[in-house]
Order: structure tokens, then C-alpha cells, then sequence
């Protein structure tokens, strides 16, 4: 079958084991495979997948956008220790909040205003 059927964003992580303690237990994802050279992570349906780099400004460069129900999300990440600002109505007419993980890679949250 022809088309593109997903998207997954590859970001980069200076410590696998940090990145996957941090999506797993702050973020609820799932972890689907470990490597000493790369992760792949999932929750809802949404897959992300962490290479190993030496280089920080690489993931600090990065970013990637999840559609989500970002309150629910927001409440869920609060209940798991995540302290992070709510979601606000931005100017271009979606509702967003923002994740910075442990190696500077920002995951923007959000939905249709």
C-alpha cells in the first residue's frame, strides 16, 4: 500500500537510561526497545524513538509536536511528578503546553482551540 502511514520523531539523548526513566515515569510512555544506541518509546498510539549523541546542542535544537487532549495529558503528567505550566491559548489558535526533557528536547503538547 502506497502513503505515508506515520510519522515518529527521532531525538537525541545524551544518557538512554536517563531518557527512558524520564518518558516512562514522568510522561507514561511505554518502552517497545533498549539498546546502548537507541530507544523506542509509546503511549496512545504515539511513538518516539531516542538515538544516543555526545552532542547537547543537538537535542537542545530540537522539537518535536504532539496532537493530544492537553488537559487530560497535562493532569496525567502532574499526577506523575511533572511540575510544567498548564496549557494556554496560543495566537495561532491552538492550545499548547510545553515539556523541555532531561537533554533539552522540547515535545509541544497540543490540540485545536
Amino acid at each position: 500500500m502506497a502513503g505515508i502511514h506515520a510519522t515518529i520523531p527521532v531525538l537525541a539523548s545524551l544518557d538512554l537510561a536517563q531518557s527512558r526513566q524520564f518518558y516512562t515515569e514522568l510522561l507514561g510512555f511505554e518502552c517497545l526497545h533498549a539498546s546502548a544506541e537507541y530507544l523506542m518509546l509509546a503511549r496512545d498510539g504515539c511513538e518516539l524513538h531516542l538515538w544516543h549523541c555526545t552532542e547537547r546542542h543537538i537535542a537542545e535544537n530540537t522539537s518535536c509536536y504532539v496532537r493530544a487532549n492537553t488537559a487530560a495529558l497535562h493532569a496525567d503528567f502532574a499526577q506523575r511528578g511533572l511540575q510544567v505550566d498548564a496549557p494556554q491559548l496560543r495566537p495561532w489558535g491552538v492550545k499548547e503546553f510545553y515539556v523541555i526533557d532531561p537533554h533539552g528536547n522540547l515535545l509541544k503538547f497540543g490540540e485545536p482551540a
